[in-house]
């Protein structure tokens, strides 16, 4: 688990394929490796990869075909820059929102300019995403915890402040550029349940008619 607060921001090292699945060494540009251990847990613009070898100056992940087909990963090379989050302690800030790393599609920015002291993105999100993107709510782009200003159709936009540019990769991310996308927890699940089929058949997921049948409800209430 993330809060997407990123950390400290990198560069890929090295793009090894194997097979279908690729492994990546990764060399944060400071702070991160005074104690990543092998098996931890780290969030690489957005996405949640294993930390293998781990030394002075990076550490290696495998990325499977699974993950390549379906985050920007996929098309990263040698020299491209990331974001980086070590996954929280029970001690840790929440300051940003509840992040899985688990991406649920690629974006891409429609639009960029200057406001003041920051920068206002567009986002084009991909088909079926929309639907939990909602104005002031929070997503998840690259690995960074972001509030959303407002939404239109298959569009979002966000305002990125001037430390928010400086220490990830928005700072050089620009027009036509794709990026990963995570919903907020809560609307993925509060989508499953309003939607998906209930255990004993019905269809339609959470409804008056089934708050009713199950007591939380008086049937006569109307």
């Amino acid at each position: 688990m993330f809060t997407g607060l990123v950390e400290a921001s990198g560069r890929i090292a090295r793009v090894e394929p194997t097979g279908r699945d690729r492994r990546l060494r990764i060399e944060p540009d400071a702070g991160l490796m005074s104690d990543i251990a092998e098996g931890d847990s780290i969030s690489v613009s957005g996405a949640c990869l294993t930390a293998v070898a781990p030394d002075g100056s990076g550490f290696q992940v495998d990325v499977s075909a699974e993950t390549l087909d379906h985050t920007t990963l996929g098309a990263m090379r040698a020299g491209d820059r990331v974001n980086l989050e070590r996954a929280v302690l029970p001690t840790t800030r929440l300051g940003g929102h509840l992040v899985s790393g688990h991406v649920d599609g690629v974006g891409e920015v429609v639009e960029r300019t200057e406001d003041g002291r920051s920068w206002r993105f567009t986002f084009r999100t991909p088909v079926g995403l929309a639907r939990y993107v909602a104005p002031k709510g929070s997503i998840c782009i690259d690995g960074i915890s972001l509030t959303v200003n407002e939404v239109d159709g298959d569009r979002f936009g966000v305002n990125i402040i001037p430390h928010t540019m400086a220490v990830t990769t928005l700072g050089s991310t620009g027009v036509g550029d794709r990026v990963n996308l995570e919903a907020d927890l809560i609307a993925r699940y509060l989508d499953r349940l309003l939607h998906a089929e209930t255990d004993d058949g019905v269809t339609g997921g959470v409804s008056r008619e089934l708050l009713a049948r199950h007591g939380f409800l008086d049937p006569s209430s109307g």
